[in-house]
């Protein structure tokens, strides 16, 4: 979700301190059980494919790895690679996971990565960055697994909250002004990522016709009282207007969510549910530092940026929800 992370850069701290969808008419679905090899021996061959929610992307889950950095922005703390720790040998593990994927990014589109924002500069350092193939481009017909956490961008999701922010502001914490603005249009959205995905997991059992899918939902982000988060608290969701925090959970966030379950049941592939078991820990559940996503900011000081996404703990319960899923 780097597009969000580069906006509010570029806005300033100082800036913010001041202030039951249908899945399209589907062809019939093959049984993919006839066509995985039975034979689990040797290491399991993993391609993981997804936004920043898998790729860590922020200081909160660690640091970037890879020398020199393609923008994808992946850490040492994110899912993928605390799996790839955890497990060692028995998996072999290629991670393309990348900041500000959309679902065309994954089967279909080249992507140019943002890279982590760092204050005090607002942009990466290492930016701009040559483009990345589309994540597909790592499959093979020997892939195995496919983990896919994807959808959000697609959406418009961080686009979303970056008007809630300044329409938040405008009106002074008051009333709903982002669902005025997105409410009518967010079943049109949706329906893309669902005509997406779709097209996405057909595309990815093509070109890796023995692999298992996993697709991963994502996490609480708002809590289930939105009247817990304190406004301009940028620890949370700063000027976001408690109303429009409520909407985002139940009308954005929840049905993005069912959206992927869906699609995900429709081509008979795995569904990782994340939202239920991260209950009571989103960024506004900040008390003994029960939030496993961190709201804004992660830290005032050092200032280190969140943009509403997992922090370590967030993806170290991803982690464990996946592990089960990667290895059946």
């Amino acid at each position: 979700m780097a597009r969000f992370l580069s906006r509010l850069a570029l806005a300033g701290t100082a800036g913010l301190l001041t202030v039951g969808l249908a899945v399209p008419p589907a062809q019939a679905v093959p049984d993919r059980t006839a066509t995985r090899p039975a034979d689990r021996s040797g290491p399991l061959t993993w391609t993981a494919l997804g936004d920043s929610y898998s790729a860590g992307v922020v200081q909160a889950t660690g640091n970037e790895f890879e020398a020199p950095p393609d923008g994808c922005a992946r850490t040492t703390g994110s899912y993928p690679e605390l799996l790839r720790h955890s497990l060692g040998s028995a998996v072999v593990l290629r991670n393309v996971t990348c900041s500000g994927a959309t679902i065309a990014g994954v089967y279909r589109s080249s992507q140019v990565p943002a890279g982590r924002p760092m204050p005090p500069l607002g942009t990466d350092p290492d930016a701009p960055f040559a483009p990345v193939p589309p994540q597909i481009d790592a499959l093979s017909p020997q892939t195995k697994v496919i983990t896919v956490g994807i959808g959000g961008n697609t959406l418009g999701f961080i686009d979303i909250l970056t008007s809630c922010l300044e329409l938040g502001a405008v009106s002074l914490g008051q009333g709903t002004p982002c669902e005025a603005k997105f409410g009518a249009g967010m079943s049109g959205r949706l329906q893309q990522v669902s005509t997406e995905y779709d097209a996405m997991l057909t595309a990815l059992h093509a070109k890796a016709p023995h692999a298992r899918i996993v697709t991963v939902g994502y996490p609480h982000l708002f809590p289930e009282d939105a009247s817990r988060c304190h406004y301009g608290d940028l620890l949370e969701f700063g000027t976001i207007t408690t109303g429009d925090l409520a909407w985002a959970r139940t009308a954005v966030l929840e049905r993005l969510n069912a959206v992927i379950q869906k699609v995900t049941g429709a081509h008979r592939d795995t569904f990782v549910d994340l939202y239920p078991s991260t209950a009571g820990h989103s960024a506004c559940d900040r008390a003994d530092g029960n939030n496993w996503v961190d709201g804004l900011l992660s830290s005032l000081v050092p200032l280190r940026y969140a943009y509403v996404h997992p922090n370590a703990k967030g993806q170290a319960h991803a982690a464990e929800r996946v592990k089960p899923a990667l290895l059946s």
